[in-house]
């Protein structure tokens, strides 16, 4: 079963919170592969449970399934990665000149598997969310995703697992919890079970998550 939603009004250092109210999204997204927590949000955005302006779509990979998903939908994409910016730097300027000309104010990193520049990063800061398949602050750091993580969960031996939605900071999977849904870990779960229940927990957690910081029940930093 499904647990509650549980939020964190993060009480690490940083900066002011900012004030809390209705904000309008404009949510750039960016994506490595197949996206379905894009299209989780799309469908919200359809459906009407979540009010947001879809801005852009970045992937780091032309042939990203994520990009026809934001092509279907109408939604603006462009393809930046180490093939058309060599230099990290270069890269890092270009996405942050991407998400500035579409005025976006909210990322959502949706399955990207690049870390982010630092100029992006400082510049969206504490507006960068990341969505990751376990309860950080347990199995997150580098070189724990995909079936890794669902791997380590049960080694360990775990009563549960679940999503957690992050703010993003220089460190793999360190920024503060915004939110968490947890499912119980059921006998004889493999791997691939627990990364398809999982998944249906983020593509439910995603939107949910957006849809209250868009209602102002949510503060973020920045």
């Amino acid at each position: 079963m499904v647990g509650d939603v549980t939020t964190s009004l993060m009480s690490k250092p940083g900066p002011p919170y900012a004030k809390k109210g209705p904000m309008k999204l404009r949510l750039g997204f960016l994506a490595s592969h197949v996206g379905s927590n894009l299209q989780a949000i799309i469908d919200a955005c359809r459906s009407g449970r979540l009010a947001a302006d879809l801005c852009v779509v970045i992937c780091n990979n032309s042939r990203a399934q994520a990009f026809e998903r934001a092509r279907r939908a109408g939604i603006a994409t462009r393809h930046l990665s180490s093939h058309t910016h060599p230099s990290e730097e270069a890269l890092d300027a270009a996405i942050l000149q991407t998400l500035r000309e579409h005025e976006v104010n909210l990322i959502v990193l949706a399955g990207y598997m690049r870390k982010l520049g630092g100029r992006t990063l400082a510049h969206y800061r504490g507006r960068v969310l990341n969505i990751h398949p376990a309860l950080l602050p347990k199995f997150g750091g580098p070189g724990m995703y995909g079936a890794r993580v669902h791997e380590a969960v049960i080694a360990a031996r775990e009563k549960e697992s679940g999503a957690t939605i992050h703010l993003v900071t220089e460190e793999y999977d360190q920024g503060p919890i915004v939110a968490q849904r947890r499912i119980a870990l059921l006998p004889g779960d493999t791997a691939e079970s627990l990364a398809a229940r999982v998944l249906e927990v983020e593509h439910a957690l995603y939107p949910d998550t957006l849809a209250r910081i868009a209602r102002g029940e949510i503060a973020l930093l920045g």
